[in-house]
């Protein structure tokens, strides 16, 4: 298999098609997977409250999108490693995607401004932290009696999806397991990947997490309940 995609592409060109009609498919495929869950997301609906609000509640949604960003007491007394490795994971992935120089002259390129990055070592640490976290999220699911029942294909698919990236934007930095061009090819393709399957999976959850908390918190203020 390796022989024949050689003789049909070389390393260069695969480079050059991840920069161009990959990353054209991607986005497309991004946008119009965005634009479905937009449209299964508000087109629900929702029935007219015909009841008088029970409590007078200003901002429950905006307060509701804060504290469920922050994690119970009792889960950091019962389980202190989950919300560690779990916060760990998202805030070093954040960091590797928008804050390596690299993805900063990026954007510069494409969008035409740029922001303040963080040293090159501390993103590769940062890199290798997120890995780390990756493996302890996917040991969590499989070690745990009640997490490995409710999981299915899709939880431990989005850990590859996210860790790919990582793992290859690592070795080609430091020119590591195959050739420089071939692996930076392969990590474009690797970030294509996951922006054009993002819509399609529980990882969507970036674009409606914080509506969800806002509606439900909402709803509960209107009803007079701790959200």
């Amino acid at each position: 298999m390796w022989m024949i995609w050689k003789s049909l592409m070389s390393e260069t060109d695969l480079l050059l098609w991840t920069r161009g009609p990959g990353f054209q498919w991607a986005l497309g495929l991004f946008l119009l997977g965005m634009a479905l869950r937009g449209f299964e997301l508000f087109s629900l609906g929702r029935r007219r409250d015909l009841a008088a609000p029970r409590a007078h509640s200003p901002g429950s949604g905006w307060r509701t999108i804060f504290t469920r960003s922050l994690p119970k007491w009792s889960t950091w007394r019962r389980t202190p490693a989950t919300p560690l490795i779990a916060y760990g994971f998202h805030i070093g992935f954040f960091a590797t995607l928008f804050l390596f120089p690299p993805h900063i002259q990026l954007a510069l390129n494409i969008f035409g401004f740029s922001w303040p990055g963080l040293p090159s070592p501390l993103i590769d640490a940062l890199a290798l932290l997120t890995l780390l976290a990756v493996a302890g999220l996917a040991a969590g699911r499989l070690l745990d009696p009640v997490k490995r029942l409710i999981s299915g294909f899709d939880d431990y698919a989005v850990l590859v999806l996210s860790a790919l990236p990582l793992l290859t934007g690592y070795f080609a930095f430091h020119h590591q397991i195959l050739s420089y061009t071939l692996m930076l090819a392969l990590h474009i393709l690797s970030a294509e990947l996951l922006l054009a399957l993002m819509p399609f999976t529980s990882l969507v959850h970036f674009a409606t997490l914080l509506v969800a908390r806002w509606y439900n918190g909402d709803i509960a203020g209107r009803k007079g309940v701790a959200s």
